[in-house]
Formats: structure tokens, sequence, C-alpha cells
């Protein structure tokens, strides 16, 4: 029952996936995730090549399981990437913030196997056309840059359009949202701010501190003007860029102001001036675990509320 075909896929015991967070998902927490039966991820992000490259060997060196690479195609270094992942024989990618239709013959050719992120039924689509092995659709209740449509709204709209798989993300924290999704037509489930706390997560202390102490209403998404609306945790920087929108400033005055935030989240703890990347599902959030741990707790919810379900079903 709980065989997925995204496990047979991409060779992983559970189907869950940690996403491709920024300055978060480095070799530390993707290992780890891999090493537990997910499917760990490396963010490529804007870092040099080398720098990912370093990374790919650090997580092979932690795992012998399988494990992805998340490539940023409106970064600078998207073309260099797109090479690197097949010099390393790395055999999962997951794309965002692009389209990867030029990439996929010669990601093709080395056996890779593609799965973009998408936030609409058009662009899966597109993107099944394009030769995507699987997607990850993901609601916009998720942290970091997101889409207008909802978990709940747009996965079952993408399970009717499309034939490849498809993995749920965005507002998924526990069992009971994985068994959602699976209702709803995914057949896996991808993670951010859940592993934000995990303990193999590199991140500042104050930055898990922020998660694990965060409330249901404590998220908030800005700058929609620009184009490029972004939800984070409720803060200084936040409040700045509210009133920027009220005032119509220009995208550029919200670039400045972004102009290296979450890294200053991230790595340095700036809880005033940093961006605070996290999801919805932050609120449910409420204590710090290995990634293992995590990872068992979901699959064993799961499995307890699907077999209730059942159960109910058959009006037992």
């Amino acid at each position: 029952m709980f065989q997925s075909n995204i496990c047979q896929l991409l060779n992983i015991k559970y189907p869950i996936l940690q996403g491709g967070m920024a300055w978060v998902a480095n070799h530390s927490l993707a290992s780890a995730v891999s090493n537990a039966g997910g499917l760990g991820i490396i963010a490529a992000a804007n870092a040099p090549v080398e720098v990912v490259r370093e990374e790919i060997r650090k997580t092979k060196e932690k795992t012998d399981r399988s494990f992805g690479v998340n490539v940023m195609l409106l970064s600078e270094n998207a073309d260099e990437v797109a090479h690197l992942v097949c010099e390393e024989g790395i055999k999962i990618i997951t794309t965002g913030a692009g389209n990867p239709g030029k990439y996929m013959e010669l990601w093709k050719a080395h056996g890779i196997t593609v799965i973009p992120v998408v936030p609409s039924v058009a662009l899966a689509k597109r993107m099944e056309r394009y030769g995507a092995d699987a997607l990850i659709v993901e609601g916009n209740e998720a942290g970091g840059h997101i889409g207008e449509l909802t978990t709940m709204a747009l996965v079952p709209q993408v399970a009717d359009a499309v034939s490849i798989p498809i993995i749920a993300a965005g507002g998924i924290g526990d069992g009971r949202g994985m068994a959602a999704t699976f209702m709803l037509g995914a057949s896996g489930i991808q993670m951010g701010t859940r592993f934000l706390v995990a303990k193999e997560c590199a991140i500042h202390l104050k930055y898990k501190e922020k998660v694990l102490r965060a409330k249901d209403i404590d998220t908030v998404v800005t700058g929609r003007p620009t184009g490029h609306p972004v939800r984070i945790l409720k803060n200084p920087l936040s409040r700045k860029l509210l009133n920027m929108e009220k005032n119509q400033e220009p995208a550029s005055a919200f670039e400045e102001l972004g102009k290296g935030a979450l890294r200053r989240a991230v790595m340095e703890g700036d809880m005033d001036n940093g961006s605070i990347m996290a999801g919805q599902i932050a609120g449910l959030i409420k204590k710090e675990q290995t990634c293992e741990e995590i990872i068992e707790e979901i699959m064993k919810e799961m499995k307890i509320i699907m077999q209730e379900g059942w159960q109910r079903w058959q009006g037992k």
C-alpha cells in the first residue's frame, strides 16, 4: 500500500524529499535525509560551481544512498552547474526558477532523472512535454518563492492533467499532510520547513528558534509587486518590505533591500534584517529532531491515518 512509484523512480525507502533550500540544503542535511530513507537534495542556488562540487563530494562521503541536486535555472552559474552534475555522476535533479528545457538532452544522455518544481497546471503540462520524469507540485503555503495556488487546489488539478508522478509540496509537515496529498493524487511529498529544525540542519540557532516559536499566522508574503513573491516569517525586514509595497516603491528598491537577506538569516542569525524563509506549516513544528526521527515519525503517522481512514470507509 505504501510502496510509492516515487520510491522506485528515485531508489529511496520513503517517498519524502527534502527541499532544495538555498543556503540551507548542504551536504550535512542532504546526507542525513538520504541516510534516513528519504531523498536529500543539495541546493546549488547561486553558489560558485566549485562550491557545489565540494558539497556533492562531501555528500558522497557521508552517504551511499540516492541524493539529488537542485539547479536554480535563473542563476548566473546555471550552465556550469548543469554540466557539473553530469561530471559528478548525479542521477537526480530538481529544478526551479526557470525552464530546464535546454538541458534536457544533456541530462537524459547522462541518465539523469529530472524533476522540475511547478506552481501551475500549464507549467506542469509543459514540463511533461519536455521530458520531465516527475513533478514537484508546490502550493503557496510553502516558504520562499511561491506561486498563487494552494497545495489543496493545485495537486489534484495537476494530477488530472499529467501522466507522470507528482510530488506535493507546500504546507506539509506531518503524516496527516502526507496522507492528504496522497488522497489528492500525489505519490510523494517534499518538505522544507520541517527540515529547518532537523539537528543535522546547519542553519543558525536563532533561525531554528524562530521557526519553533512560530504561530499559525506568523508568515507573510512579500514582493508581490516585483512578480517574485516570497513567504517569510514576520520580522522588521518583512514590515519594511510591506511598507514599500504600500508606497509603490520600484522593484529595484526591493532588490536592494533583499540583497543578501537570506544569508544574513541563515548564516548570521540576523532576525531583524534577514529573510527568514519558512512555510505556513511552521506553526505546527514544535521540536528539534534528527532527520531519521522526523521521517520515521511522519511515516508512522501517515500509515496509522490511512489505515484508520480505510476502516472508516468500510464502516468498521
